[in-house]
């Protein structure tokens, strides 16, 4: 379930943003917002591989 947006955080974004900004740039920042909490979530709830899983998964050294 999504996180619900609260308007100081909205307003908090949009404060912090250069003048110049566009509505791409906003949402691009949301989108990284809206990810980083999900993260954030998942690592809290214990939903996560760890690092060497992934690695051998893809091939990669360790």
């Amino acid at each position: 379930m999504a996180e619900r947006m609260r308007k100081d955080q909205a307003h908090k974004l949009i404060d912090h943003m250069a003048d110049d900004s566009t509505w791409d740039d906003l949402i691009h920042e949301i989108y990284v917002r809206q990810v980083i909490d999900q993260g954030l979530a998942d690592s809290r709830a214990g939903r996560t591989t760890d690092v060497g899983e992934v690695r051998r998964h893809y091939g990669l050294a360790e």
